[in-house]
């Protein structure tokens, strides 16, 4: 007997237990059409001892990119040094790198640099030429440094002038030579300049200004051409010219003296002779006047 009001049936266990069956039936079917694809598995029990690594692991590999991005280039290569060392053994010194090959940028400038940038220089063009060339379109071009230290053996070395020399007046307004400061009685001069590049034989001319003891040591074997200025030509050609001028001003003035002296002296003359026709006009006219004409007797032939 149940206690519930003595009411009592045989069905009534099978009734609750098909009831219950069902509602979880319907809650399992909903939980998988609400399911969602990236949604993870619900554990109502203890977590698995692999999923519990896993996320471990994951935590691990988060801490562990956190502290590599917040370190340098240096610290992270060190971290991997010593990580290397630990797992597999080795020394440190193995992992040193040798110098003997670098090269800074200075470097490759020295190795392709040239005095003077043809066409045919500039076909295959890789890096290298590329920064060695880009050097070169920022050097001043007009008067060149020069190094006479060799000037006995006949061996002078040139270069182009960068621009803090450009700025200084260093080549141009100072004596050209890289140990001379001389600002006084500079020469212009012209030299021809024959030099050796990477294994072959060229020609520049070149432009430069030194001062007298310079200039003595650029010519001590032969004499060189030197650049007159323009300015200096002009000037003296200008002088030149004033004074043929003045010469010519000063001779035509003479000329024009002289002439208004005869001048002076044909308009006297002629003023005397038109003074004298003017009286015998007032003569005559006087004359005519005074009675009637006079008879002139025509003689027959």
């Amino acid at each position: 007997m149940h206690g519930h009001g003595g009411y009592d049936s045989d069905f009534s266990d099978d009734e609750h237990c098909g009831e219950s069956n069902k509602r979880k039936k319907r809650t399992v079917e909903d939980d998988l059409l609400l399911k969602k694809p990236f949604q993870k598995e619900k554990h109502g029990k203890v977590a698995h001892k692999q999923v519990a690594a896993e996320l471990l692991d994951r935590e691990e590999a988060k801490n562990r990119r956190f502290h590599l991005i917040a370190m340098d280039a240096y610290q992270r290569h060190t971290k991997f040094v010593n990580d290397y060392i630990l797992y597999y053994g080795g020394k440190k010194e193995d992992f040193r790198r040798l110098g003997e090959n670098d090269k800074t940028d200075m470097d490759v400038i020295r190795e392709n640099h040239r005095f003077l940038w043809n066409e045919e220089d500039e076909m295959d063009m890789n890096w290298e030429k590329k920064l060695a060339k880009k050097y070169y379109d920022k050097l001043f071009k007009e008067y060149c440094i020069a190094d006479l230290s060799r000037y006995k053996e006949n061996k002078f070395g040139f270069r182009w002038r960068v621009e803090k020399e450009v700025i200084s007046g260093k080549g141009q307004f100072f004596c050209g030579n890289k140990c001379c400061e001389e600002k006084e009685d500079l020469k212009s001069w012209e030299v021809n300049f024959g030099y050796i590049e990477h294994g072959e034989k060229r020609n520049a001319l070149v432009k430069l200004r030194l001062c007298q003891e310079c200039s003595f040591k650029l010519n001590f074997h032969h004499r060189r051409k030197e650049v007159k200025s323009k300015r200096k030509d002009k000037s003296k050609k200008d002088h030149e010219e004033s004074s043929h001028k003045k010469s010519r001003s000063s001779s035509v003035e003479e000329t024009s003296q002289k002439k208004a002296k005869g001048h002076s002296s044909s308009k006297k003359s002629e003023n005397s002779v038109n003074r004298n026709s003017d009286e015998d006009e007032g003569t005559s006219e006087s004359e005519l006047w005074k009675g009637p004409l006079p008879e002139t007797d025509e003689k027959s032939q």
